[in-house]
């Protein structure tokens, strides 16, 4: 059985009332990557009701934070969170963590739409001129770039892991990270700044290493 974004979004909306897993102030408990394997496993829409109720203020306000208007915003979280139902099936926590997840769908949600937008306005000029030829080693330098970030990530913590990911792969802002994850400004700025240091550390340490 299939459900659209009206079905989903109205059924969470009464669900959130009826569910009995809220804490003071309607605050959804439960971890969210916990939620999402609900979805994935069951078509859990008890799950999906927290998580919607979780994270569509959070999504709105940062696309406003894009440029977004209100109703824009809105209806682009909507869109996102209805395919967190959609795709809970390929959400890997050892990959990821929920929230990294969630503002990933939205913030690719988005650029497609301004991508589409563009192509609409107006066509390259260049749209039938010959690609460039690209050097033998440049896919080769690209792909041993990224698996030398793979590597230094993974002497981060958990924490720091997300947050870098966070500002740098999804360029959300600090206050963005902030918001997203429920923690202190200055606790997201601390924990950028120690990630970087022991980047630079780990790569100070790999680039010396094989020049030995």
């Amino acid at each position: 059985m299939s459900f659209d974004r009206d079905d989903l979004i109205g059924s969470s909306a009464r669900m959130i009332v009826a569910e009995t897993g809220l804490s003071r102030g309607g605050r959804p408990v439960g971890v969210p990557e916990a939620l999402i394997l609900r979805i994935a496993e069951g078509r859990d829409r008890a799950a999906y009701a927290q998580l919607f109720s979780q994270y569509a203020p959070k999504l709105k306000a940062f696309m406003m934070g894009r440029g977004l208007t209100a109703i824009e915003a809105e209806d682009l979280a909507q869109d996102a969170l209805l395919n967190v139902w959609r795709k809970a099936s390929y959400f890997d926590p050892s990959k990821a963590s929920a929230t990294t997840w969630i503002y990933s769908i939205a913030r690719n949600l988005h650029i497609d739409g301004v991508r589409k937008q563009k192509r609409a306005q107006t066509l390259p000029e260049d749209l039938w001129a010959p690609e460039p030829e690209q050097a033998p080693d440049t896919h080769l330098i690209g792909v041993q770039d990224a698996k030398t970030i793979g590597v230094l990530m993974q002497t981060l913590s958990p924490e720091q892991r997300e947050v870098v990911r966070l500002s740098f792969f999804e360029d959300l802002s600090h206050g963005d990270i902030a918001q997203a994850l429920s923690i202190p400004l200055g606790t997201v700025k601390s924990r950028l700044r120690l990630a970087l240091l022991r980047l630079r550390a780990a790569f100070e340490t790999r680039t010396e290493s094989k020049s030995v």
